[in-house]
C-alpha cells in the first residue's frame, strides 16, 4: 500500500491511496472537505487523475453539502477573530450592530438560508479585512527570514485550498486562514514559499518544508485538516 499527495487545479490537494484490496477507483470527501482517492494496484496514475478530473462536479457538490450542515454558531455563541469579537443573539429580525471591535449579530433563525447568508457575509468581510492587514506582511517577514522570493500576493475566499503558488511565483492566500492558530497560518505561508522553489509535493519539497517549520511539517499538515476552508 502506498500513499501520495497531488495537487489538482480547481480541487486542491488530493491524497492518493494505492490499495491491493481495491477493485475500483473510489473517491471519498471527508468532513474537513479533504479528498481521499483509493484505487487498485493495476490502475495507472494517469487513469486515476483522469477519473478525478471527470468527478470534479461531484466533488464540488459533496463539499457544498458538507458546508450546508448546521451553523457552528448558535444563540449565545461568541466568535473571537484576530481583531474582532462577534456575539450572536436570537431576535425578531436579522441585524448587525457595530460597537468598535465588537459586533452584535441578531438572527431570526440560525438554520435558515437568509440568516446563514448574513452570518457568512459578515464573517467573510471581517476575515478579508484582517487577512489583508496580516497575511501580506507576515508572508514578507517569512520570505526574508528564510531567503525566499515571490512576485504578487493576493487574498481570496477560496473554497478548495488554503493557498497556492503559480509557475510565476504569484502566491494566492485564502482569507479563511484568519480562523487558524498562528502556527498554522505560518505553516501555510511557508508551504507556499517553498513552492516558489519546488513546484511539487515530492520528498525534496517536504524535506525543505520540514527544515523551515522546525521539523514539524507533517504534524502541522495533520492539524490543518481539522479546519474547513468554508466559513461554517
Amino acid at each position: 500500500m502506498a500513499t501520495s499527495v497531488v495537487y489538482i487545479k480547481n480541487i486542491g490537494e488530493v491524497t492518493l491511496f494505492r490499495n491491493r484490496r481495491s477493485k475500483k477507483i473510489k473517491i471519498s470527501v471527508k468532513p474537513d472537505k479533504s479528498i481521499l482517492v483509493s484505487f487498485p494496484v493495476f490502475v495507472s496514475g494517469k487513469e486515476v487523475l483522469s477519473f478525478i478530473s471527470k468527478s470534479e462536479s461531484w466533488i464540488r457538490k459533496q463539499r457544498q453539502n458538507i458546508g450546508k450542515k448546521e451553523l457552528f454558531i448558535s444563540e449565545g455563541s461568541v466568535l473571537n477573530t484576530k481583531f474582532h469579537k462577534i456575539c450572536f443573539y436570537k431576535g425578531d429580525i436579522d441585524d448587525v450592530a457595530v460597537n468598535g471591535k465588537t459586533l452584535d449579530v441578531t438572527l431570526k433563525d440560525f438554520n435558515s438560508d437568509q440568516s446563514r447568508e448574513l452570518a457568512d457575509r459578515l464573517i467573510i468581510r471581517i476575515y478579508r479585512h484582517e487577512a489583508l492587514n496580516i497575511l501580506p506582511g507576515r508572508l514578507k517577514e517569512l520570505s526574508v527570514k528564510f531567503g525566499f522570493s515571490y512576485n504578487k500576493v493576493t487574498v481570496r475566499n477560496n473554497k478548495t485550498n488554503w493557498g497556492s503558488c503559480s509557475q510565476g511565483n504569484n502566491i494566492s492566500l485564502n482569507l479563511q486562514m484568519m480562523k487558524l492558530p498562528d502556527e498554522l497560518i505560518d505553516y501555510i505561508l511557508l508551504h507556499e514559499l517553498v513552492h516558489t522553489r519546488i513546484k511539487d509535493h515530492s520528498a525534496r519539497f517536504w524535506a525543505k518544508l520540514d527544515q523551515v517549520t522546525g521539523g514539524n511539517a507533517k504534524e502541522l499538515a495533520k492539524k490543518i485538516k481539522k479546519y474547513s476552508t468554508y466559513s461554517f
